[in-house]
């Protein structure tokens, strides 16, 4: 929509925009349009403006702003407010996909909450029902139930864009901060293996910050590893991750040493530090991913070092909780030292 700017070096536009916003000389129905040298900040109409230095009045076209919506999508869905609330409020938004895990007595419904969430979440293109997380592949089985197309996708997250179809390899968009801030812990020189690796997030992250000396990404499930080279492909740092298709008790033996692993196998991943630790070196760490009960932290915590075994010293360096996994239980985060003896 073509209308009237001031338009002004980008260093001075929020000063500018205060200004005419509290002179209701702003027009907020347009969305103000920046690139690295100017701000173009649309007028109302008849507005009267004195361009400052730097700064001149033109014609230029704009990007409607959207109308407010509702802020829950469960707004858009008939019933009573006490029904709608006994449905889940949060869902999963991977790429251009929504995943939602349904209750049973909406199970009728399934058709009208899709079609709710499509309109709702922007840019959504299909949404699925979630029934859960299956096998050693760690796979979704996922129903349609609005939308089109397939459930593969390109999902971003910390400028990076990945592969990602949940019907064939494992991936959560509720790790994104875990993700950035185990990449951030990688010292240079360290070797990171990523165990159980899903379609990588770990691997790429830590790759593209460019501080480890190697970065190897195991997964038992080939269809993970497919998408991880696809995502890999398309970035110069790409090389630096050495993606297997390989099973853990596999690979473990002939590991070489490496000062950092990353192993997110929630469910049983504890059956496997005993094969980890002994490949992560004095000073080292492992990042270990579990849903604990709440009221079994403390005992929970005690197993864990103690799944460790004889290879060293171990404790727990830290540890915090991730994202609610079920009204009893959370996905739990264990960062574990190797001490020096």
């Amino acid at each position: 929509m073509k209308c009237r700017a001031l338009v002004v070096p980008r260093r001075d536009g929020e000063r500018v925009r205060r200004v005419l916003a509290e002179s209701e000389r702003l027009r907020t129905d347009l969305a103000i349009f920046a690139d690295l040298a100017e701000v173009a900040i649309p007028l109302r109409d008849g507005a009267e403006v004195a361009p400052p230095p730097g700064g001149r009045v033109e014609v230029r076209e704009f990007e409607p702003i959207p109308a407010a919506g509702p802020s829950d999508y469960r707004a858009l869905l008939s019933g009573s407010a006490e029904d709608r609330a006994r449905l889940p409020r949060s869902f999963d938004v991977i790429g251009d996909v929504v995943l939602i895990r349904i209750p049973a007595e909406w199970e009728a419904r399934r058709a009208e909450i899709g079609a709710a969430l499509l309109a709702f979440v922007p840019g959504a293109r299909a949404v699925g029902a979630d029934r859960g997380v299956h096998g050693d592949a760690r796979t979704r089985t996922v129903e349609r139930i609005a939308g089109g197309g397939g459930f593969a996708t390109r999902h971003r997250e910390n400028g990076i864009e990945f592969d990602v179809d949940p019907t064939v390899a494992y991936f959560s968009p509720r790790l994104a901060r875990e993700h950035a801030e185990v990449a951030e812990s990688v010292a240079t020189g360290d070797r990171v293996l990523d165990l159980c690796c899903g379609v990588g997030p770990f691997s790429a992250t830590i790759a593209r910050d460019g501080r480890a000396r190697s970065v190897t990404a195991v997964d038992a499930n080939s269809a993970a590893i497919g998408l991880l080279r696809g995502t890999l492909a398309r970035y110069p740092w790409g090389p630096r991750v050495t993606p297997l298709v390989a099973r853990i008790e596999e690979f473990l033996p002939s590991a070489g040493p490496v000062e950092r692993a990353v192993l997110n196998l929630p469910h049983e991943g504890i059956k496997y530090l005993p094969q980890v630790a002994p490949v992560v070196r004095p000073s080292g760490h492992i990042h270990y991913y579990e849903v604990t009960p709440r009221a079994e932290v403390r005992e929970r915590t005690e197993a864990i070092v103690n799944a460790l075994g004889s290879s060293g010293s171990w404790r727990v360096a830290e540890s915090h909780v991730v994202h609610p996994f079920s009204p009893s239980a959370d996905l739990r985060a264990f960062d574990l030292e190797h001490r020096s003896e």
